[in-house]
């Protein structure tokens, strides 16, 4: 930030009366107008000026800087006049890659002011314009394809009877894939001429052409690009055309995007400016619920369903999950993309295998190392008025290919289990196969509208879970798959799936080095929105119960994270009553969970059919925690 502040001291006066909104500010530079013993020596007096200016430094979390080379920074023309020091800087508290400015008196030239410097680190950002890729449809694919498959089937997985054998057979999975990559992979370079289309024939009939320079050859050139075009466009329509989001597909803003441009993240009061502060940034942000403790004894208010025996995995339930996989979406670490696993497991000797691991998991109560790697992407939540603070991203997981198509078919048997025993609160509308915001919109709408038939408003407050998935309790979580009936090897098996994970942070072509991560459950594992939903089937069941107790009519509707408290009165207070009570209970509730409500995206709305004015009185929710709610009129 650079200031200039007159004889007057007008800056400094603009700074002091008004609230500015200026966040990581690193240097603060500039010719003060003011003489003062502190930082010239020259100058026997203090001013009181000087006061404010460093109470000013001080909201931004800045400090005086002392020049390598203490002198003076205004050379006066005038007789008489001495020289003085004015021009001052000031840096960041604790950082140590600003330290000390120089005075340059050599070249203030016809100036009669010396510059200021000082060196400011830039990291050395290394643009990458070729990467190893193995094309689709390539020679190269083929091959990758092939040696995997060969290697699979000569596994041995029908003598494994411990949980080292287990991790030897995974792992050697891994090292097969990764052989398999690192061999037929192809250097790609990167331009601005780089198109999707272009194959290994166009480039062989390019080069005839350059060869040639006949028009013969340019031709056939122009023919087999035509052709290539033709067949890799007509791919894509039919592709777009089999897909859920159907043409939307073809939009530019659906596709991956680099993160913003952004000033340097912050956390805990200090600017990110190193890859190495980011990375623990980000991993300390995500994490916060490390400490977090629950109350067992909320297990205690729901009873039991019925113990389901869990059978081995047959090869249909395999095939039916991996025929629904998009072609199109990113791999793990691994590398590998449903495509290639979809021809891989085409080969019965290779699914059977597959299947024998995923039946040894349960049998051993064991979830394999190499299946707990993965990689953390980091994206921005949309919408945001600044993106200088971690909680401003979202963490999105991807696993190893082959782990996630094992997760979707435990997903499957653990919906089709707890659906038949009606474990899932019905409210519940989020991380469920046939549920969706649809319903939960044509849900509130019925609502709203057999309110009105009754001569009734309803007035819903909208709550949000801050870090949900983050803060999901891995004890209580296991505990609670007991309870919904599922057989005891399931929560034994998950509470080793769940722990010691290790992920590695990746901002845009940044890598961070491997983090442990013991609490959490992942955003975008396969099995975190079944386990979401069935974490927050408890949660429901009991506030339910709880309000009932209470004689409170309150009814629920929840989507993952986000949920709706939903009361139907004639009478406006008696409307805000439910709704103050019924928050208390919830916030309580939540943190015996281990879960925190975000109040400040807590919102109340009131749905009235009357025409007249309509002009509520804000609920006031401070008394418990919570915020003043400005009612909506709707």
């Amino acid at each position: 930030m650079n200031v200039y502040s007159d004889s007057s001291h007008s800056a400094l006066k603009y700074l002091k009366d008004t609230e500015v909104n200026i966040n990581n500010v690193l240097l603060m530079i500039g010719d003060f107008n003011i003489r003062d013993s502190l930082w010239d020596p020259s100058f026997p007096f203090y001013s009181s000026i000087s006061d404010d200016l460093i109470i000013i430094a001080n909201s931004f979390n800045l400090a005086l800087s002392t020049p390598t080379n203490p002198c003076p920074t205004r050379y006066s023309d005038t007789a008489g006049e001495s020289n003085s020091t004015i021009d001052l800087m000031f840096l960041c508290y604790g950082s140590s890659e600003l330290d000390h400015h120089s005075i340059h008196p050599e070249n203030h030239l016809s100036s009669d002011y010396a510059p200021l410097s000082i060196g400011i680190p830039i990291f050395e950002e290394v643009i990458l314009t070729s990467k190893l890729s193995i094309p689709p449809k390539s020679d190269q694919e083929t091959a990758f394809i092939k040696e995997i498959t060969s290697n699979f089937k000569n596994l041995d997985t029908s003598d494994i009877g411990d949980k080292e054998k287990l991790d030897h057979i995974v792992n050697r999975l891994g090292i097969i894939i990764d052989q398999a990559w690192t061999k037929n992979t192809k250097k790609l370079r990167a331009s601005k001429h780089s198109k999707q289309w272009w194959t290994d024939e166009c480039s062989h009939s390019l080069n005839i052409y350059r060869l040639t320079r006949s028009l013969e050859n340019w031709k056939n050139f122009k023919k087999v690009v035509k052709n290539v075009k033709r067949d890799f466009f007509d791919a894509k329509i039919q592709e777009v055309a089999n897909k859920s989001h159907g043409p939307w597909e073809l939009m530019d803003w659906i596709s991956r995007h680099k993160l913003p441009a952004i000033k340097a993240i912050e956390h805990n009061g200090c600017p990110c400016l190193s890859p190495e502060s980011l990375w623990d940034a980000l991993h300390s942000t995500f994490n916060t619920a490390f400490n977090r403790q629950v109350d067992l004894n909320v297990l205690n208010e729901i009873n039991c369903k019925p113990t389901s025996q869990w059978y081995p995995f047959s090869k249909e339930e395999f095939k039916q999950v991996i025929n629904k996989c998009n072609n199109s979406s990113a791999p793990g670490p691994d590398k590998l993309t449903w495509r290639h696993l979809k021809s891989i497991i085409n080969q019965d000797d290779c699914l059977n295998n597959i299947i024998n691991i995923a039946n040894l998991c349960f049998d051993l109560e064991y979830w394999p190392n190499f299946f707990k790697l993965s990689s953390t992407i980091i994206i921005p939540k949309p919408n945001k008025m600044s993106y200088d603070q971690p909680k401003a991203f979202r963490p999105i997981v991807l696993l190893n290919t082959l782990e996630k198509l094992i997760e979707k078919v435990i997903v499957e048997r653990i919906q089709f289990t707890v659906a038949s025993n009606d474990f899932i609160h019905p409210s519940q509308l989020g991380g469920l196969k046939f549920k969706s915001t649809t319903d939960a919109g044509v849900a509130l709408t019925h609502i709203v509208r057999s309110g009105w038939a009754k001569g009734k408003m309803t007035s819903i407050l909208v709550f949000d879970i801050s870090q949900f998935f983050p803060s999901l309790n891995h004890q209580l979580l296991s505990l609670i798959l007991k309870k919904a009936g599922l057989d005891p090897k399931v929560s034994f098996f998950f509470e080793n799936y769940l722990v010691r994970r290790k992920t590695s942070y990746v901002w845009n072509d940044l890598h961070s080095p491997s983090f442990e991560v013991n609490i959490r459950v992942g955003q975008g594992f396969a099995l975190s929105p079944i386990l979401s939903a069935l974490y927050l089937s408890l949660f429901l069941y009991t506030l339910e119960k709880r309000l009932k107790n209470l004689k409170i009519p309150i009814s629920t509707l929840s989507f993952v994270n986000d949920g709706l408290i939903i009361t139907q009165n004639k009478s406006l207070n008696t409307s805000n009553s439910h709704l103050f009570c019924s928050y208390n209970v919830l916030s309580k509730l939540l943190d015996s969970f281990g879960l925190v409500i975000e109040h400040m995206k807590t919102e109340i709305f009131h749905f009235n059919r009357s025409y007249g004015i309509f002009n509520p009185l804000p609920l006031d929710l401070t008394p418990i925690g919570g915020p003043i709610l400005h009612l909506k009129n709707t």
